[in-house]
C-alpha cells in the first residue's frame, strides 16, 4: 500500500506544522513476566504503565493498546504477542476518558513510540468503560490509529454510568465521572457533546476501521445506546464498521461479560490493519543521544539562531533543507534565524573538514549543524581511515569553535546502501560515521535504512517515487517528514527555569590524526615557478562546467609536463583541491625529499565537468614544518586529452 500522499503533504505543507513533544515524567523501569513474555513496568505522570514485549517483534513494531481492564479477554493479547505484537497499558482507570486522561495518553504514546520505537499507528482495544478512553483519544489522534477493537464498550456516558436511558447506570461511578470532567450537575453533563458517539468525522476521514463485539442481552451497557448507535453514526460518515454479536459462550453480569465467539477473528482484524496500514515509524531510524537542548534554549530563550547545513549535492539542492528552515522558523516564530547553506556537490567529509572554516565557521558561532556525507564518502572511494578522520575532524573543529553547538548527523540513501541493508549488512561508511556519533553523543538520522525498509514495506518505490540518490520532490518529502519528526522528539516540550546551555564534553579523539584543524591555504602563498601561472578568473573554455567556487576564481595552473613547484607547510596532513576536467593530467609528488609518488588526477566524472576533487597527498606526518614538491608527469590517463593540473587550494591539518 503506497503512502505517497503523506510525504508530499509534509513536503508541501511543512510551513504550517506546529506542536511540541509531550514532556514525559518516567520513573525507573523494572521487568516482570506475563505468560512467559517480558513485561517492562514504569510510570508516566505518576500513572502505572507497562509494555509487554514479544519474543520476535514484527517489522515496524506494531502494537496493541489496552484501554481499561487489561486482563479481561487476555486471550487476544496472548495471540498477538505470539504473532509479534507489543501490548501496552497505562492505568488511568478512574478518569473515564476525560480530557485529563487523554493528555496522559498522549504522553504515554510519545514515550512508547520514541523510547521503544513502536509503530506510529496503534491498534486500540477497549472493554466496557474502556470505550470512553479509546474513542476519546482516537478522535484527537486519528492519524495515529491503525484500527479499533471495542468489546461491550460504553459509547455514551449518559447510558452508563449516568443511567439516563435503558441502563441502570452506576451512581458511584457517575459521581466520580462528573467530578473528573468538571460537570457541576447532571444537566451540564447531559449537554456535553463529545462522547464517543459524537464527532467521529476525523476517524472516518482517516478511514480507521472499527470492530465491535457485543452481547445482545447486555443490560449494563446496552448495545442500542452504545455500540449500535456509534456504528450507525460512523457508517453515515463513510466509516468502515463491523458489529459481531457474541452469544455462543457463557453470559455473565447481566449479559455484560461473555466469551468472544471467535478470538481469531479479532486477532486477524488487528493484524490486517496494523501491519499493512500506514507507514513505518520514522523514529525507528533516529538516535537522539545527547539531544538538542542547547540549540532549543538558544532559539527559545535567546531568540537568535545560526544553523548550518554541511554536505554534498543532496544538501546543496533545494528540498529537505528548505523544509527544515521553514520548520524551525515556525517552531520558534520569535527567533531571528541565519541559515548557512554549505552544501557543495561531490563533497564528502574530507573536503568538509578542510573547507569548514571558509564555508561555515567564518560566518560566526554556529548553534546547530546538520552534517551529511555518507553518499559521497562511499561513492567517492574514500578509505575508512579518511572517512573517520574527516567526520571526526568536522565534529572536533566545530566544537572547538563553540563547545555548546548541537550537531545532527544524517545518512542518506543510495542503491549500494539499500543492497547492504537487504543482505543484513550495515554499510561500512555508516558504521564509521556512527562510531564518531556514538563517541561524541551526536544524534543521527538513518535515512538510508529508513528509505530501504519503507520501500520493502510497500509504501513507495525507488523507480517511480524516490527515483534517485538525488531525491525527487516526493523523496525530499520523505526526508523532510523524518527529520521533522526527529526534531519534534529532540526538542523537549518544556524547559525548566534552571536549564542552561552547557558545553558538550570533548573526549580524546578516536584517531589522533583526525582533521580537526583543517584549513585551506590560498594559492597566493605558493611561490610560482617556471611552467606555472595563476589565472585570477579561471573559466573553462571547453563547454564543460564546474561547481560553485570553482569558476571565475583564482586557479594555480600548469599544463606543461616537467614543470615543478614547492611549498613549505606546517602540519600532519597536506593535499590539493583541484578542478579535474577532461584534460586532467598526472602529477608526481614527494614530501621532505622522500620517494616520488604518482597520482592520476583524471576521475570517472572528468569527461563531463571540471570536478572539484580533494586529493590528500600525505597524512599521519609529524606535526611540524614540511616541504611538498610537485611536478607534472609526462604520462597521463588514456581518457584524458591533456596534462592539466589546476589547483584551487592547498589544504593542511595542523
Amino acid at each position: 500500500m503506497k503512502q505517497n500522499s503523506l510525504y508530499v503533504l509534509v513536503f508541501v505543507a511543512f510551513f504550517s506544522f506546529s506542536g511540541t513533544k509531550a514532556q514525559t515524567n518516567t520513573n525507573e523501569t523494572f521487568k516482570t513476566t506475563w505468560k512467559s513474555f517480558e513485561r517492562i513496568n514504569f510510570k508516566i505522570e505518576g500513572k502505572e504503565a507497562h509494555l509487554t514485549r514479544p519474543e520476535k517483534p514484527l517489522p515496524g513494531n506494531p502494537w496493541l493498546w489496552r484501554g481499561r481492564f487489561p486482563d479481561y479477554h487476555a486471550e487476544i493479547d496472548s495471540l498477538l504477542l505470539v504473532k509479534g505484537f507489543h501490548v501496552a497499558y497505562i492505568n488511568t482507570d478512574n478518569q473515564f476518558g476525560s480530557p485529563k486522561a487523554v493528555a496522559v495518553w498522549n504522553k504515554f504514546y510519545t514515550h512508547l513510540t520514541t523510547t521503544y520505537k513502536l509503530q506510529a499507528k496503534v491498534a486500540l482495544h477497549g472493554h466496557s468503560r474502556g470505550g470512553l478512553f479509546i474513542y476519546n483519544w482516537a478522535k484527537e489522534n486519528a492519524e495515529k490509529v491503525a484500527c479499533i477493537y471495542a468489546d461491550a464498550v460504553v459509547c455514551d456516558f449518559k447510558s452508563w454510568p449516568a443511567g439516563f436511558g435503558i441502563s441502570k447506570g452506576g451512581k458511584k461511578e457517575w459521581d466520580v465521572l462528573k467530578a473528573e470532567y468538571g460537570f457541576k450537575n447532571d444537566a451540564e453533563a447531559k449537554a456535553y457533546k463529545n462522547n464517543p458517539i459524537d464527532n467521529l468525522e476525523a476517524l472516518a476521514k482517516a478511514k480507521v476501521p472499527i470492530l465491535h463485539t457485543v452481547g445482545l442481552q447486555d443490560e449494563v451497557v446496552p448495545p442500542d445506546e452504545n455500540s449500535l448507535l456509534l456504528v450507525n453514526n460512523y457508517i453515515r460518515l463513510g466509516g468502515t464498521a463491523t458489529v459481531s454479536p457474541c452469544s455462543s459462550g457463557i453470559q455473565k453480569s447481566k449479559g455484560h461479560h461473555y466469551d468472544i465467539d471467535d478470538p481469531n477473528m479479532v486477532v486477524d482484524f488487528i493484524l490486517k490493519h496494523s501491519t499493512k496500514n500506514g507507514p513505518l515509524n520514522a523514529s525507528n531510524y533516529h538516535n537522539i543521544r545527547s539531544g538538542l537542548q542547547n540549540s532549543q534554549i538558544q532559539f527559545q530563550r535567546n531568540k537568535k539562531g545560526r544553523v548550518a547545513f554541511l554536505g554534498g549535492s543532496i544538501t546543496h539542492n533545494g528540498g529537505w533543507r528548505d523544509s527544515i528552515c521553514n520548520y524551525l522558523k515556525n517552531k520558534f516564530p520569535e527567533t531571528e534565524f541565519e541559515f548557512i547553506a554549505a552544501g557543495i556537490p561531490s563533497m564528502g567529509t574530507t573536503p568538509g573538514a578542510f573547507r569548514l572554516d571558509r564555508d561555515v565557521l567564518s560566518k560566526g558561532k554556529i548553534d546547530l549543524l546538520f552534517e551529511e556525507a555518507a553518499v559521497n564518502d562511499g561513492s567517492n572511494g574514500r578509505t575508512g581511515i579518511e572517512q573517520l578522520r574527516g567526520m571526526e575532524g568536522i565534529v572536533r573543529h566545530v566544537r572547538n569553535s563553540n563547545p555548546s553547538v548541537d550537531i545532527v548527523m544524517m545518512h542518506f540513501v543510495d542503491p549500494s546502501k539499500m543492497e547492504n541493508y537487504r543482505t543484513g549488512k550495515e554499510p561500512e561508511v555508516i558504521k564509521i560515521h556512527n562510531k564518531v556519533a556514538e563517541h561524541y553523543g551526536i544524534p543521527t538520522i538513518n535515512l538510508a535504512q529508513e528509505v530501504t525498509e519503507r520501500i520493502d514495506h510497500g509504501e513507495f518505490t525507488w523507480k517511480d517515487d524516490f527515483k534517485n540518490l538525488h531525491p525527487s520532490p516526493f523523496g525530499q518529502g520523505v526526508y523532510a517528514h523524518s527529520m521533522i519528526q526527529f526534531l519534534e522528539h529532540a526538542f523537549v516540550g518544556h524547559l525548566d527555569h534552571d536549564d542552561k546551555i552547557t558545553a558538550h564534553v570533548l573526549p580524546n579523539p578516536i584517531d589522533a590524526f583526525s582533521y580537526e584543524n583543517g584549513m585551506l591555504i590560498d594559492i597566493k602563498m605558493v611561490k610560482l615557478r617556471k611552467g606555472w601561472h595563476v589565472d585570477s578568473r579561471w573559466n573553462p573554455k571547453d563547454g564543460k562546467g564546474s561547481r560553485p567556487n570553482y569558476i571565475d576564481v583564482p586557479m594555480l595552473i600548469s599544463e606543461t609536463p616537467g614543470s615543478t613547484l614547492k611549498l613549505t607547510f606546517e602540519g600532519n596532513t597536506v593535499g590539493i583541491a583541484v578542478a579535474a576536467g577532461q584534460d586532467a593530467g598526472t602529477i608526481e609528488y614527494r614530501i621532505d625529499k622522500g620517494e616520488w609518488q604518482k597520482l592520476n588526477l583524471f576521475t570517472k566524472w572528468s569527461k563531463s565537468l571540471h570536478l572539484p576533487w580533494y586529493y590528500t597527498l600525505a597524512s599521519s606526518l609529524e606535526n611540524k614544518k614540511h616541504q611538498l614538491e610537485l611536478k607534472i608527469a609526462n604520462e597521463k590517463d588514456n581518457q584524458s586529452n591533456g596534462h592539466a593540473c589546476r589547483i584551487r587550494y592547498v589544504y593542511v591539518n595542523k
